[in-house]
C-alpha cells in the first residue's frame, strides 16, 4: 500500500520550475531514496513534501488523502530534519529537541536505539554553538523524530558523520523501518542508496531520470562499483 503518491507535481522557485512533473509511489515501511546532482531538485522537493515550500502543481497523496493544496497538513505529516548548519547557536541539544517536539510525546522507547546510535544523551546540555557539524547534524537528524511520526524526511542525512555513527544510523534506520516507518532520504553516495534503500530515484534538471525498485537495489547491492558506473553516466548525460 502506498504511504506517499506524487504524481506531475511541480516546485516553482523564482520564475524557475525547479521540480518539473515529478512522480513515485512509496509504500508504507520503505525506505526511498532520491539522488542526483546539486541543483537537480533534491532538496526542493523534499522541502516541498514536508510542507516548507508550496506545491505549484500536481498531486501529493499521504495516507490516501491529496495535500497538494495544504502545506500545514504535509507538514504535520512527516518528521522533517532541519539543515544542521542553521540550528540554533544560543540554545542547548534538549532545549532544541523540546522546541521540535512542538507539544507532542516523545516515545523515549521506541527512539532508544536511534538516539543511542546519535549520542543525543552527550548532546543534551551542550550550546549548539560549541558543537561540530557531526554533532549538529545528530541533533537535526533526532529533531525529525522527536515528535513522534511514523513519516520522516532526511537530506543527506549522513552528512558530517563519521563512518561509525553513519553505519550505526543506518542499522537502526532500518529496523524503524521493519517497525513500520516510512523513510525518505535525499542523498549524494550511490553506494549507500544501493545499500540501504528499498526504492528510489533519481533526477536530473527537476525531472525524474531513473526509477530504480527494489530488483534494481538488489542487483545493485551485488555489484556496486557497476552500479556506480552506470549511474554516474545517466548523471552526466542528465537522462
Amino acid at each position: 500500500m502506498s504511504d506517499i503518491t506524487l504524481s506531475a507535481t511541480v516546485v516553482v522557485r523564482g520564475k524557475r520550475r525547479v521540480v518539473d512533473g515529478i512522480g513515485f509511489d512509496v509504500p508504507r515501511g520503505t525506505w526511498f531514496g532520491v539522488i542526483g546532482a546539486n541543483g537537480s531538485g533534491k532538496t526542493s522537493l523534499l522541502r516541498a513534501l514536508a510542507g516548507r515550500l508550496p506545491l505549484a502543481a500536481g498531486i501529493c497523496r499521504v495516507d490516501g488523502r491529496d495535500l497538494a493544496a495544504d502545506r500545514a497538513a504535509r507538514a504535520r505529516s512527516f518528521g522533517f530534519c532541519p539543515p544542521a548548519d542553521r540550528l540554533p547557536d544560543l540554545m542547548r541539544g534538549r532545549e532544541l529537541l523540546d522546541y521540535a517536539r512542538c507539544g507532542a510525546v516523545t516515545d523515549h522507547r521506541r527512539l532508544a536505539a536511534l538516539w543511542s546510535a546519535l549520542g543525543i544523551a552527550e548532546l543534551s546540555d551542550r550550546w549548539i554553538g560549541d558543537c561540530s557539524a557531526g554533532m549538529r547534524q545528530r541533533l537535526a537528524i533526532a529533531c525529525a523524530f522527536v515528535g513522534g511520526h511514523t513519516r520522516i524526511i532526511l537530506d543527506e542525512p549522513f552528512n558530517w558523520l563519521d563512518p561509525v555513527a553513519a553505519y550505526d544510523l543506518r542499522q537502526v534506520l532500518r529496523a524503524m523501518l521493519n517497525d513500520g516507518l516510512t523513510l525518505v532520504t535525499a542523498l549524494h553516495d550511490l553506494p549507500v542508496l544501493a545499500s540501504a534503500c528499498d526504492a528510489g530515484v533519481i533526477l536530473a534538471d527537476g525531472t525524474v531520470a531513473a526509477t530504480l525498485d527494489r530488483e534494481r537495489l538488489r542487483e545493485a547491492a551485488v555489484d556496486p562499483q557497476a552500479f556506480e558506473r552506470a549511474m554516474i553516466d545517466r548523471l552526466r548525460s542528465g537522462r
